[in-house]
């Protein structure tokens, strides 16, 4: 084997394995997930809503992407005005992100009223994900 074939050998493994981690990637981030039994956590420090679900979005003045997540939420709480909304920003609130395993932004979760978190998302969730997820929650 010349040491050109070896190296396009290597090339193609390469490539491959890169487009298996960004399809990975991809399927997962922005999906919210269920939590499969709802999470107890300290939240005191959140302002959660005691009365509804709270949708909660770490962000960061650096994060790009979270003002999109924003715009999201903001669409979402239109349409359901009994879902209270809490932004916490990573650098002032570092303590709440490690509490909660904040390990990239942005981060988004629900918490139901009894403030256990339900769901979570990595990345920009889509409205109607976020809407069928609250909807659960409001009957």
């Amino acid at each position: 084997m010349t040491a050109a074939m070896t190296a396009g050998i290597a090339i193609a493994a390469a490539l491959s394995l890169a487009g298996v981690v960004g399809v990975v990637h991809n399927r997962r981030h922005g999906v919210l997930r269920d939590a499969e039994h709802p999470v107890d956590l300290d939240t005191a420090d959140l302002g959660l809503s005691d009365s509804g679900p709270t949708i909660v979005h770490f962000t960061a003045v650096w994060c790009g992407p979270c003002a999109a997540v924003r715009r999201v939420i903001q669409q979402v709480i239109t349409d359901l005005p009994t879902v209270r909304h809490v932004e916490v920003d990573m650098d002032q609130n570092p303590a709440a992100a490690r509490r909660l395993s904040v390990l990239s932004l942005p981060t988004t979760f629900i918490f139901d009223a009894d403030g256990r978190q339900r769901y979570r998302s990595a990345g920009v969730p889509k409205a109607a994900d976020l809407t069928s997820a609250l909807e659960a929650l409001l009957t």
